[in-house]
């Protein structure tokens, strides 16, 4: 199980550790958000990484961390409020099902989490978006509103577009890594994403990972497999050194 974001930090503090790294608070429409900021210095190249549909726990908090090490600085989302962590799966569905719904917020609470992260140093210009899951999808919808990002990156996520969008504004390159075992987010969705992509002359790159099911990149659950998991984060980091300077 997941530790909320709150329990985490306070533990790898008093231990000393993941001293650059910090929890940022920010508001969007009077409601605040709590994200988590890490650099390894200044002009790093900026990573904004999108939570599954927990919100942002441990689990990105130590992705971020795996970035920094790599040389990246890391802004690490928060989409549902400073506190929402949720656990048992309605209530997931609940915060998720919301933004699918609003897909205008999503977009704003999405610029306010790259408006936060150029407040902490982040190098906006200079950027990469990735997400797990509902992050996934998260990052698809920015890429559609035309953010001016180098990338967008999408581990195991929603791969749908939603009536009456498209491609047409989107910038920077994509790629998207999902598990051909995944009962949730179907190789038809895949499939139909990548011809979606080629249509509207989208730079992408899609790779399939066999036997990894849904959130096959999550260490500790069931679904974790391993192979998978190494093979998606070596690509992802060479996505990153090619798109980003």
């Amino acid at each position: 199980m997941r530790k909320p974001l709150l329990t985490l930090l306070s533990l790898v503090f008093s231990c000393g550790a993941l001293a650059a790294g910090k929890t940022v608070t920010y508001k969007v429409d009077g409601d605040a958000y709590e994200g988590y900021y890490v650099s390894p210095g200044k002009d790093a190249p900026l990573v904004l990484l999108v939570h599954d549909w927990d919100g942002l726990t441990d689990y990105e908090v130590k992705r971020a961390e795996m970035l920094s090490d790599m040389g990246y600085a890391v802004f690490a989302v928060d989409l549902f409020g400073a506190g929402v962590r949720p656990t048992k799966d309605e209530d997931k569905r609940q915060h998720t099902g919301e933004l699918y719904k609003d897909r205008n917020k999503m977009r704003k609470l999405l610029q306010a989490s790259l408006d936060t992260a150029k407040s902490e140093g982040g190098n906006v210009n200079n950027a990469v978006a990735m997400g797990y899951c509902f992050g996934g999808a998260a990052v698809l919808e920015m890429a559609r509103s035309g953010a001016d990002l180098k990338g967008f990156a999408s581990f195991h996520g929603g791969l749908q577009t939603p009536d009456g969008q498209d491609y047409s504004k989107a910038q920077g390159q994509l790629l998207v890594l999902h598990g051909s075992a995944d009962s949730a987010i179907t190789m038809e969705q895949f499939a139909a994403l990548a011809n979606e992509l080629e249509k509207s002359g989208v730079s992408h790159e899609m790779i399939t990972y066999s036997g990894a099911p849904h959130a096959f990149t999550v260490f500790g659950s069931d679904r974790y497999r391993e192979d998978a998991d190494k093979k998606s984060w070596r690509r992802f980091g060479e996505f990153l050194a090619s798109v980003t300077q």
